[in-house]
């Protein structure tokens, strides 16, 4: 994949780039996804996004210093304003290949998803890096391996409330299964995603009640599959968290319908395949609050965080 011809050639392609002849979903407010990954070419971009209805992006890519961006190509446009930098945090040079990224523009790090543990000495050189930068930190937090993803990755989510103490200057935003499990107390570790009622007081809920620093990526199966699960705790959560969470689709889709074969693979957690990961997660969040928090939950946070105007 040539990074650089994809997003320089982003905000061409979303001027011209006609809208479906039966029409995108709308929604009650713009709304610019989170965690969205650059794909191949900047048509497969604009495709999921326009066919889910979804106004911006912020785009993540794993950033090669050999390939650095310019002003130019990475200019924000309207439809994606903003990206994140990752780079393998176990080389030696990470840090310095992170900086780099910054300085290129990028609005922060992630999605960091690498067979470290969470409070390791790779992590706790990026979040570093990051108060330094003033940049927040995407991290994928995943005990159990599965077809996609095999083995464990920022691992140790239990005890992060002793990083996040440690690091008040540095933003983190929690994602995947591990994350969005632990929102119930009676989790432990025994399936990537359990289902059934939420029982209050799970570490990932506590953190975020706790922590200032602490954000937490409605992306992906993980935050669908938990919010899905008990319809009162979800609306009760998104009330007491409503200026720390922030919508991103994670989906791999080719249409914003849930259409092509990555989507439809077993890969998939099967209660998603054949859908689109971002339009389910924005009708449950439609169907689970007012419209002024479906507002701040899908582009005022955003904006906020990353510091780009609205």
């Amino acid at each position: 994949m040539d990074r650089r011809k994809v997003l320089a050639g982003l905000g061409a392609v979303a001027a011209a780039t006609p809208a479906r002849a039966d029409g995108p979903p709308v929604w009650s407010s713009p709304v610019i996804d989170m965690h969205f990954h650059v794909r191949k070419t900047a048509e497969a971009n604009i495709a999921h996004q326009q066919g889910a209805g979804i106004t911006a992006a912020n785009l993540l890519s794993r950033y090669d210093p050999a390939v650095p961006l310019t002003p130019q190509q990475v200019k924000p446009s309207t439809m994606f304003p903003c990206w994140f930098a990752a780079t393998d945090v176990t080389k030696p040079d990470a840090q310095q290949i992170m900086t780099q990224a910054v300085k290129a523009g990028a609005r922060g790090f992630g999605e960091l998803k690498y067979p470290v543990t969470a409070d390791g000495p790779e992590m706790r050189r990026v979040y570093d890096l990051a108060a330094e930068l003033d940049v927040p930190v995407l991290i994928h937090f995943q005990e159990i391996g599965q077809p996609a993803a095999p083995g464990g990755y920022n691992t140790g989510i239990k005890k992060f409330g002793a990083i996040l103490k440690a690091y008040p200057r540095t933003k983190f935003i929690g994602h995947a299964d591990a994350f969005w499990a632990n929102i119930s107390v009676d989790y432990h570790e025994q399936e990537s995603y359990p289902t059934g009622p939420i029982v209050p007081g799970g570490v990932s809920d506590k953190l975020l009640s706790d922590y200032p620093n602490l954000f937490a990526d409605m992306s992906a199966n993980s935050a669908n599959n938990a919010l899905s699960r008990d319809a009162a705790f979800t609306q009760d959560f998104l009330k007491r968290h409503q200026n720390k969470l922030h919508f991103g689709s994670d989906c791999n889709c080719e249409d914003g319908k849930g259409g092509g074969a990555a989507q439809n693979s077993a890969s998939v957690a099967p209660r998603m395949r054949g859908k689109c990961v971002a339009q389910e997660t924005l009708k449950l969040l439609t169907a689970s609050t007012s419209k002024p928090v479906f507002r701040k939950l899908v582009w005022t946070n955003a904006h906020r965080l990353l510091k780009i105007p609205a």
